[in-house]
């Protein structure tokens, strides 16, 4: 089978699932049906899956597209790791404290590395159809909108194979996050005001409701400085330096995507969707890209020097 119909095939796979949780899942779980916006979350899904297959045809020589029996192995795994750990750190089977509005995601370095350890298709595969998995099993409520932006974490994370000089690469990317970091901090301070739609106060039982704090709106740049500092530390380690810089990269756009579109899905304000949900959604994810992934790229290491592949 040609490698392009293989890429295509994967897309559909995802939104066939993507069909099928919602379809099926609001049988079991009225909460999981969507509202008169499901036609606009899925038109967005449709321009998430547009960009991937954009991408994919301007860099369709590069093998980081190859898609085989192992990496098929590697998306269902990556899949399935991150929709388990999306439900056991939703808020309510293991409760990570929130710091000042900022509430810990561990799960997202899960489509971080499978992106980059795997390359860019099984990146998208785990972090679309995980989140949309881990939504379902959570039975909040589904955002297939988001579970692309997730899928565009992994996918640009696993880019960093597109260039032959990743430490070349490297230092563009970080110059780029620092920029967009910069910008969405920038915007935070000319609206200070705005609800933290993404906190939910335990104590009070108010979601969304609480201005966001300081911390929470100077997040991003707080992950970035530690993404920074990591990048330098381990400056010798290309491959490690290389997976937390494009982590990053993956995470301001993918987070973006998701966010941006709850501009026309829920009619939000931009300073909603970016104040309100971007930065408090970003911020805690580029702190995991500097703490876990790390950790799992030495470790991935560690076990192919050992079994010698």
């Amino acid at each position: 089978m040609k490698k392009w119909l293989k890429v295509v095939l994967s897309l559909l796979a995802v939104l066939a699932f993507f069909l099928g949780v919602w379809l099926i899942g609001r049988l079991i779980n009225p909460n999981l049906n969507l509202d008169e916006t499901a036609l606009l979350r899925f038109v967005f899904v449709g321009i998430g899956l547009l960009i991937v297959l954009v991408v994919y045809l301007l860099t369709s020589k590069n093998k980081m597209w190859e898609v085989g029996t192992r990496q098929v192995v590697y998306m269902a795994i990556g899949a399935a790791l991150f929709a388990v750990f999306s439900y056991l750190f939703n808020g309510t089977v293991f409760v990570v404290p929130s710091v000042s509005q900022v509430a810990l995601r561990p799960a997202i370095a899960i489509p971080m590395f499978f992106g980059y350890a795997f390359g860019p298709v099984v990146g998208f595969f785990t972090g679309a159809v995980g989140n949309m998995f881990g939504d379902a099993l959570t039975g909040f409520g589904l955002s297939p909108q988001w579970s692309v932006g997730n899928g565009l974490v992994g996918l640009i994370s696993g880019m960093v194979w597109l260039f032959a000089d990743k430490k070349k690469s490297i230092n563009v990317v970080l110059l780029i996050s620092a920029v967009l970091a910069a910008a969405v901090t920038a915007y935070y301070f000319l609206n200070p005001t705005t609800s933290n739609a993404m906190f939910y106060d335990v104590d009070n039982g108010i979601f969304g409701d609480a201005q966001i704090s300081m911390f929470a709106g100077v997040s991003v740049l707080i992950g970035l400085a530690i993404v920074l500092i990591v990048r330098f530390v381990f400056g010798k380690n290309i491959d490690v330096a290389a997976a937390v810089t494009w982590s990053m990269l993956g995470n301001l756009l993918g987070i973006g995507f998701a966010a941006v579109s709850d501009i026309w899905i829920n009619g939000y304000p931009p300073a909603v969707a970016l104040v309100g949900e971007f930065l408090p959604s970003a911020g805690p994810n580029l702190i995991f890209a500097a703490v876990l992934v790390p950790i799992l790229v030495a470790a991935y290491a560690a076990v192919q020097k050992q079994t010698g592949r």
